[in-house]
């Protein structure tokens, strides 16, 4: 299937995504806990999805997305985001951001949305 990245500041958040994508066929090639990292395992490991969270401590999600679609614009990029965002959702999707999942989300609603941005 595909090779993804995996952006969140809380390990059990990473782990859970893990856990919905691996069964499906999905290889995980990299974790971040925030978007500086992110960036840099990106630009690295060039993964066909990154999953990443939107509220991190040094550099946020949306900065990070938006720095990955200025150095490629053809980056898939999952938001994953706790309820009370949708400002932060809509400035996300306007940068080309391919879909979102709130949290805490059901593994086939991932799954979905994984599916969608790689098709």
């Amino acid at each position: 299937m595909a090779t993804i990245l995996i952006v969140d500041d809380a390990k059990f958040m990473r782990t859970l995504v893990k856990d919905a994508l691996v069964p499906v066929g999905h290889q995980i090639i990299g974790e971040a806990e925030n978007g500086n990292e992110a960036v840099e395992l990106y630009k690295k490991l060039k993964p066909e999805l990154v999953t990443m969270d939107i509220t991190m401590r040094e550099k946020d999600g949306i900065e990070a997305a938006e720095e990955i679609l200025r150095t490629d614009p053809r980056a898939r990029i999952i938001m994953v985001t706790a309820l009370g965002q949708e400002n932060l959702l809509t400035r996300a999707i306007k940068l080309g951001v391919k879909d979102f999942v709130v949290k805490p989300f059901p593994p086939e609603r991932l799954q979905k949305a994984a599916e969608k941005a790689l098709a």
